[in-house]
This record gives C-alpha cells, structure tokens and sequence, in this order.
C-alpha cells in the first residue's frame, strides 16, 4: 500500500514542481477554496488556537488571520512540492538572507552550531543556506511512515545540500562527526508540543505554560555548540527572507531551559508581528498546566 500511494501521487508532485509559479498559485487558490472553504481542514484548532494566543483581538481580526493563514497554508504546500525542480536562480531570488555574516563569524571559531526555528514562514526552504556554508548542515526532522515519501523528502531537500537526520539519530551523528572532527549545523524546528509523559520543561508562550521540546538545548549544552535563532519573514507571495539572531556563544554557562524560554520567546514575539504566517493547524497549546484537560476530544 506504501508504493502504491507513492506511485499514485509522485506525478501529481513532479508535475506540480514543473509549473510556472502563476499557474502554481492559482492552484493554490483553488487548493484554499476546497481545504477552507468545503472540508474544513482542522478549522476548529485553528480557531481555538488564535482564541487562545490572541483573545486581545476581536472575532473579526481572528477570523482575517484565519483566512490568511489558509491561504499561506496552500502555498507553502505547493512551494514544498516546487522545490523538486526549482532552479537556484528561482531559489535565491525567492529566499533571501539579510545577515548571513553572523554565521560566518560562527564559522571561523570552528565550532558547531545550533539553530533553532519554529513553523513559521517558509521554513522548507530554509534549507538553501546550506549552499552557503563551508559547515555540514543537518536537518533534524521526524522520519515519514511511509518509506518511500521519505525517500522523496529526503531527495528533495537533498538538493539544497541538506542531510536529515531522523530525531533517534542525532547522537550518534554528533557523536560521529565529534570523532572525525566535522564541524556542523544542526537545524532544529522545536515548537510543537512534546508527548507529556516526555515533557520535562514547561514555558510561557503567549500566556500560558505550555510543555516544550528542549532536546536542541540539552544537545548543544552537552556537546557546547554555539546557538543562533533563525528568523523568516513573508516579504510576499513566494517571496521569504531569513535573519539570524545570535541566541549564546557561551551556552554552557547558561541555567537549563533558560535558552528554550528565550526561544519560545523569541518565537512569541515572531508570530505577532505577523500571525498568519505561523502553523496554526498544530495543536500547540492541547497541554496547559493551569488547563490539566487541554483540547476537549473533539478538536
């Protein structure tokens, strides 16, 4: 059943990765219309999702968050699916860096690097830097089920000179890379919301104490890797730009969890400047410490 789901939708992604970016967003404005206006797709977490991170507004302004946030929701599906053959001229005009010089710098101490980032933006493409790093870059993601999509992730973001590394794997590809002398980047993307029986930290995030990965902390504090944020904003539609912000040279120095808070912070902060632009279709907020029940069933 895994190769025949594979073998039924590669054309349909190769296709979608071969079209004109017009015709790439009209699809994604049809693609809007079914997913938000007929099925619905999770409406009612997004809806609990801005009730709860932006009570301060009224019903009105979440509901044009809402509508935004769908539409950039479509596009970041069909410019995932572009990224099969985008060509770097496409890439670099569309994702653009304001201060690469900060991991530059980072770079000459010959030290590895953590950065950390959240779902906002276009953060699939945020891979390209790894074009301009002399460092290894490693994305740390959650494996695919299905083997044979995770072969095509895999291949797709590939091109951008990105290893994935599956979360069971990072140790012992840190631990490689220490022995052989390899310095790297480590992308880590640590806003969802951990298993509670695995959460050891909880966090203020838009008000309320929430369970957080700390998994890039702990790793960076062990191994002593310096740590930057990485920033992506929507300058317009297809078009993205990164800046990155120095988080701790001196990480082991730091208390635990103080660089998770900061991050959660850091991300709080992104997200209100501009809304819509965050994955409100996660349940980020389904455990709440002063909410024990979290989402009801339904949601």
């Amino acid at each position: 059943m895994q190769l025949l789901a594979y073998i039924l939708a590669y054309p349909f992604i190769w296709l979608i990765s071969i079209l004109p970016f017009p015709l790439l967003y009209f699809l994604s404005d049809v693609m809007y219309f079914i997913v938000y206006r007929i099925v619905g797709y999770r409406k009612a977490t997004v809806r609990l999702n801005l009730s709860l991170a932006l009570p301060h507004l009224t019903a009105n302004e979440q509901k044009d968050i809402e509508k935004k946030f769908y539409r950039h929701f479509c596009d970041n599906f069909f410019e995932m699916a572009k990224t099969l053959t985008i060509s770097d001229e496409q890439i670099n005009k569309r994702f653009v860096f304001t201060n690469f010089e900060v991991v530059r710098e980072l770079e000459k101490q010959q030290k590895s690097v953590a950065m950390l980032m959240g779902h906002y933006g276009s953060y699939e493409w945020m891979l390209v830097m790894n074009r301009h790093l002399s460092l290894k870059g490693y994305g740390i993601y959650k494996p695919i089920k299905n083997k044979y999509f995770d072969r095509l992730v895999k291949k797709m973001r590939s091109r951008f000179n990105a290893d994935l590394v599956g979360v069971r794997d990072v140790i012992p590809t840190m631990r490689n890379n220490i022995r052989n002398n390899v310095h790297a980047v480590y992308g880590f993307i640590t806003d969802q919301s951990p298993k509670l029986s695995s959460a050891i930290h909880w966090a203020d995030f838009f008000g309320m104490e929430v369970p957080v990965h700390v998994g890039g902390e702990m790793l960076a504090k062990k191994i002593g890797l310096n740590m930057i944020f990485a920033k992506i904003e929507k300058t317009g539609r297809g078009y993205y730009k990164c800046t990155f912000i120095p988080v701790e040279e001196n990480i082991k120095e730091v208390p635990n969890f103080e660089i998770s808070d900061r991050f959660m912070h850091m991300l709080e902060e992104q997200i209100k400047e501009v809304p819509p632009y965050y994955l409100w279709t996660h349940k980020r907020f389904k455990h709440r410490r002063n909410d024990p029940a979290g989402y009801k069933s339904n949601h």
